[in-house]
């Protein structure tokens, strides 16, 4: 099920468990609006687990003098240590008044100590699976203009599938532009066909493929068609931090897990898995880090932060090419 926004209010433990990260991050970012808006002094603390040290948590939620309320958010709580975990589901158990603890967690099995103690000691859950069903990508599509204060058709809502994928970071960026750039409340099929025309042929994904895979040429050839026929920069960037997350998933994924265990675990189809390691020939971890680095500045540049989106995109391209392999 998609998740339902307006459905989510602050409680004392709060465990966004899925694996989908558009809706964790929207989660976090709900979560953290309501408390501000009810006390705007409030105090966010926001860390990953694997940072998070014994005693932390409870230096973080300890009685205020002044009685303050605070918000700790804890990003890949899977990543905790025993020792922290311990202290995590003892704290949720009688947890503070003045704190909100939102814990994220990706599912499966690491960290599933963490997960069933605060679960038992009556965390609320918040679901953020991953969206697999056609319908559900639909409704996604027509909440996300909603938001924005617009309707779409259910074949324009298709069609805009068709073009951009199933992806939900691509969708809700494909979203905002149409919001953005399409005049009038109704977003018909035409306004998406003049902003997604050639993306059958050429689309994020396409591009990211050719750049994981070492096509230098390819890439960029595919990456300057794809700005030609309307694709925004930021489906672009989008795509390729997509493909470069996957990568880091299925290279950092337990290596005696195999077929539908490896699958339930990263929460990703077996295709998918089979072409990912396909892909990771040639990329070690220093090199895929550096990739991803530069996934994350183009995508600053694209969203204001540069002047030219094209060179942004075409330097990413040819950076991760470059360090695929170690370069």
């Amino acid at each position: 099920m998609l998740l339902d926004m307006a459905a989510i209010d602050p409680a004392p433990v709060i465990l966004i468990l899925g694996d989908e990260e558009l809706l964790a991050d929207r989660a976090v970012s709900e979560l953290t609006s309501a408390v501000k808006a009810a006390d705007p002094t409030v105090e966010v603390h926001d860390l990953p687990g694997s940072k998070m040290e014994l005693g932390e948590l409870t230096r973080m939620t300890s009685p205020s003098l002044f009685g303050d309320r605070s918000v700790v958010v804890v990003r890949s709580a899977q990543d905790l240590g025993k020792d922290v975990i311990a202290e995590v589901v003892s704290y949720a158990a009688h947890p503070a008044d003045e704190t909100v603890l939102v814990l994220v967690h990706p599912g499966g099995v690491k960290g599933k100590a963490l997960v069933d103690g605060v679960k038992k000691a009556g965390a609320r859950v918040v679901p953020v699976t991953k969206v697999t069903k056609p319908a559900e990508r639909l409704a996604f599509v027509k909440a996300e203009l909603k938001r924005a204060g617009r309707t779409i058709g259910a074949d324009a809502a298709s069609a805009l599938l068709d073009a951009v994928g199933n992806d939900l970071r691509e969708l809700a960026a494909a979203c905002s532009q149409l919001a953005f750039d399409t005049p009038g409340k109704t977003i018909d099929e035409a306004a998406v066909a003049r902003y997604h025309r050639g993306r059958a042929e050429v689309s994020g994904f396409t591009v990211a493929d050719s750049a994981v895979e070492g096509r230098l040429g390819d890439a960029l050839e595919q990456l300057r068609w794809a700005l030609s026929t309307g694709t925004a920069p930021v489906l672009l960037v989008s795509a390729l931090a997509g493909g470069l997350r996957s990568l880091a998933k299925v290279g950092g994924a337990p290596r005696n897990l195999r077929g539908g265990q490896l699958a339930g675990h990263l929460g990703m189809p077996p295709w998918k898995i089979e072409r990912v390691q396909r892909q990771l020939n040639g990329w070690g971890p220093e090199g895929l880090a550096r990739a991803i680095q530069a996934a994350a500045t183009a995508d600053a540049q694209v969203k204001g932060g540069g002047a030219d989106p094209a060179y942004a995109l075409e330097h990413m391209v040819q950076t991760v090419v470059a360090n695929r392999t170690g370069r």
